[in-house]
């Protein structure tokens, strides 16, 4: 491997780019919570189980448009993956039934899969030299993050000006925009004459029968109930929860007046935070072992949750757990692919990261839907939070005996 190639190169600009729109829009999911009940008078675990089957396929694709950018081309899995995530949100913006919009999510859902993090952190990753591997999947990673600042204020920008129904039409534009970006995604794919021999049958085999491969894959569950729960319902949880906005007050003068705003405030104060928590944590991922990098994160994440819910929910609460958060939000992304990457190549990781992050979809989907069917039997999220500090604590645990001591065989070679 040549540990001579540059941090910054035309792929990981390109891929930061795609992942950056990709997630603008996912992320914005949650503000439309309750503009879509209240037009339809639907129950809110209608629209919730609509994200959670998002997150569902969107576990289910990114394995196979992992293994289908290995075989026939990243770029072919990007395009056929913007053009999946249009046509759903296109769609979704005709659906009048909770049947049509929820199916028309899958579509969404293995949109995200061809656009986001399974396909994209493959292709930095080889593209990246052994130094800069994990900064570089760090720096791909808070791209994503990038577009969570973005995407939650844009979508209530736009639901200012236009109904829910056009904001998604102008997302579908978006998303096919973004593939001019596609032509800077192309380089070496780099791998050990040991993963040139091995078959992603062998592969598979290979870390499906390591104990450590099954730990990250259940560790990372949480992750995604955490995060997808958080994203689909903490909008609408600080709407009807949070204490007013005070007049005369620094929110106030920003022109944050409502709860609703404070709600999108708080989705982009966490993008905002965890630009630099996910850089810092692929930064650290070269220098200290990947496995008490997570349980730390999810430990964090776990004290913070609880502290969160045990106090009175204010907007001073609520942009304080935002910032801390939105620092460990999705620092687990860059080490938990890094340590995919370490432990069983770069040849196949896509599809390796891709069944890993399966676990993570699971969880999004049980945090999303579980959000709005307890929210719709107590009226409040108390239960479902306090499930996702149990899973985090599950997490820190399980990745402790992990092992990480182990080299990649073979020599590095051009494929």
């Amino acid at each position: 491997m040549n540990n001579t190639r540059p941090l910054f190169t035309p792929i990981l600009i390109g891929g930061c780019a795609i992942l950056l729109v990709s997630f603008a829009i996912r992320a914005s999911y949650g503000v439309f919570q309750i503009p879509i009940a209240t037009e339809f008078s639907w129950p809110r675990n209608e629209f919730s189980l609509a994200i959670a089957i998002q997150n569902l396929a969107w576990g289910i694709g990114q394995p196979l448009f992992g293994a289908m950018a290995e075989r026939w081309g990243d770029r072919w899995a990007i395009i056929l993956g913007a053009f999946l995530y249009a046509l759903g949100l296109v769609m979704t913006a005709v659906s009048t039934t909770p049947g049509a919009m929820q199916f028309w999510e899958i579509a969404v859902g293995f949109g995200i899969a061809g656009t986001g993090f399974g396909v994209i952190l493959a292709i930095v990753g080889r593209a990246a030299s052994d130094k800069n591997r994990s900064l570089a999947l760090g720096i791909a990673t808070a791209a994503g993050s990038a577009g969570q600042v973005f995407g939650a204020p844009l979508a209530e920008a736009l639901l200012a000006r236009m109904p829910w129904q056009g904001v998604f039409v102008v997302f579908a534009v978006i998303v096919l925009a973004s593939l001019i970006f596609l032509p800077l995604l192309r380089g070496t794919r780099p791998a050990t004459r040991t993963e040139l021999e091995e078959s992603l049958g062998e592969v598979l085999g290979r870390a499906f029968r390591d104990p450590s491969y099954l730990m990250i894959f259940a560790g990372f569950f949480s992750c995604g109930y955490q995060l997808a729960f958080i994203t689909a319902h903490f909008p609408a949880m600080i709407t009807e929860m949070c204490g007013p906005i005070a007049s005369g007050g620094l929110l106030a003068g920003m022109g944050i007046t409502t709860t609703s705003a404070l709600g999108a405030l708080a989705i982009a104060l966490i993008g905002v935070a965890n630009i630099g928590g996910t850089v810092l944590a692929g930064w650290l991922g070269n220098r200290f072992p990947r496995k008490y990098l997570l349980a730390l994160i999810y430990t964090a994440r776990t004290i913070a949750a609880a502290a969160f819910i045990l106090t009175p929910i204010t907007p001073t609460t609520v942009i304080v757990f935002s910032l801390v958060m939105g620092s460990l939000w999705l620092a687990t992304v860059p080490l938990t692919s890094g340590l995919v990457a370490h432990l069983w190549g770069l040849r196949y990781m896509g599809t390796l990261y891709g069944f890993v992050f399966l676990s993570h979809q699971l969880g999004s989907f049980l945090g999303v839907w579980l959000g709005g069917w307890l929210y719709d039997l107590y009226g409040d999220y108390t239960i479902v939070w306090w499930v996702g500090v149990g899973v985090g604590a599950f997490s820190a645990l399980i990745h402790l005996p992990i092992r990480e001591d182990r080299e990649l065989p073979g020599r590095l070679v051009p494929a």
